[in-house]
């Protein structure tokens, strides 16, 4: 019956977007029961065809008696709710909840009417909106003892221990990032992984998952000082040009506070965003940027240092900044030239000379002829008159 229904989707859009005898709202697809645990997240989603297109909204009734339904709105809940729709082909509608409560537990429901009366204040719509619910309970999270935070060490172990889970543990596993990690933890209650050595590339947010239902997770953290790096250690530019340095951290916790300084004298000055209408820093946790607007080319060269402070240190790292006159882009392609001339120039010196010393080829082959004829001529006559 699924299968079926799903090979008539096509049809049933089609229908709609003609006008047909379709054109009452109907959904595609409806949200999920889920169960959550207490400050996680919840999403539910909803697709609803019709002719016109429907609108769709979201209303909870709460899971205590007597709570009346009420809708919800994006930025409602002290801004924990986001509702995200599209209207092109079809309705589509996601809520997100956020930090959720034990309060969030109830009904969700997802209601579409296309009826142009449907949100009329004194008229009642022809077509009654179509409705569809999901329960969500939300539960206490259970309790999760972890190791302290990591700063520094070697072959180092981090565990987590959970007591009183939501159901029977079938396993357990670590996660960084997006990246899984395997468990070393010998029994089911019990998550443990080592880290070979605490740097910058191992530091970060570790998570010990238990496969519970819903899933049960706690975080431990690795923590160093910032390791700063340029993304260029030289960089170049043109006079009267826009130049950028840029540098990065990799490691965690991010860096609360970038600054930049230069480096006059041997000592380092610092440069203030927004000075001489010039200078102009733009930071990210891991990121920043300085852009110096018009570069000169006897103020702006020289060392600049990017600095990165978090709660555990900071680092730095340092780029080098040369500035070209802006001619200097024209040295090659006047060089080129220059030897261009240079070249036809001796090739045309060269042929000058040559000319007055040739002698063509078919000028010696005619003149030995009419010199071989007239000797033998005169030979003739001399032997004529002889005879004579």
């Amino acid at each position: 019956m699924g299968a079926r229904l799903v090979m008539l989707l096509p049809l049933l859009v089609l229908l709609c977007s003609l006008g047909g005898a379709f054109g009452a709202a109907g959904f595609t697809k409806s949200p999920l029961s889920q169960k959550k645990l207490a400050e996680d997240s919840v999403e539910l989603h909803c697709e609803a065809i019709g002719s016109p297109i429907p609108e769709i909204q979201w209303w909870f009734e709460g899971a205590e008696p007597n709570k009346t339904a009420v809708q919800l709105w994006d930025g409602a809940w002290q801004d924990r709710v986001k509702v995200n729709a599209t209207y092109k082909q079809h309705s589509t509608s996601t809520i997100y909840i956020a930090n959720l409560t034990l309060n969030d537990s109830g009904t969700y429901e997802c209601r579409a009417s296309n009826d142009p009366d449907r949100n009329h204040l004194s008229k009642s719509p022809k077509v009654k909106w179509i409705r569809s619910q999901a329960n969500v309970i939300v539960i206490e999270r259970p309790q999760i003892s972890v190791s302290p935070e990591v700063t520094a060490g070697s072959n180092v172990v981090i565990s987590c221990n959970i007591t009183d889970p939501p159901s029977a543990v079938k396993g357990h596993y670590w996660m960084k990032g997006e990246r899984k990690l395997e468990s070393n933890g010998t029994s089911p209650d019990f998550a443990s992984f080592m880290i070979p050595a605490v740097d910058y590339e191992t530091s970060g947010e570790y998570h010990c998952v238990f496969e519970t239902v819903p899933l049960s997770k706690a975080t431990v953290f690795v923590k160093v000082k910032p390791h700063v790096t340029a993304y260029k250690k030289s960089e170049h530019g043109n006079e009267r040009d826009t130049g950028v340095l840029t540098c990065k951290c990799n490691s965690y916790p991010p860096v609360a506070l970038w600054t930049w300084f230069k480096v006059v004298d041997g000592a380092p000055q610092p440069v203030i965003n927004g000075s001489e209408d010039r200078f102009f820093i733009k930071s990210e946790q891991n990121k920043t940027e300085l852009r110096i607007l018009s570069l000169d080319i006897q103020k702006d060269p020289g060392e600049y240092i990017c600095n990165g402070t978090n709660e555990l240190g900071e680092g730095s790292a340092v780029v080098s900044l040369r500035v070209r006159s802006r001619l200097a882009a024209l040295w090659p392609f006047l060089g080129i030239v220059a030897e261009v001339l240079v070249l036809v120039t001796i090739i045309f010196i060269y042929e000058k000379r040559r000319k007055p010393d040739e002698v063509p080829d078919d000028d010696d082959g005619g003149s030995a002829p009419l010199k071989s004829n007239a000797t033998n001529h005169k030979d003739k006559n001399v032997r004529q008159r002889n005879a004579n």
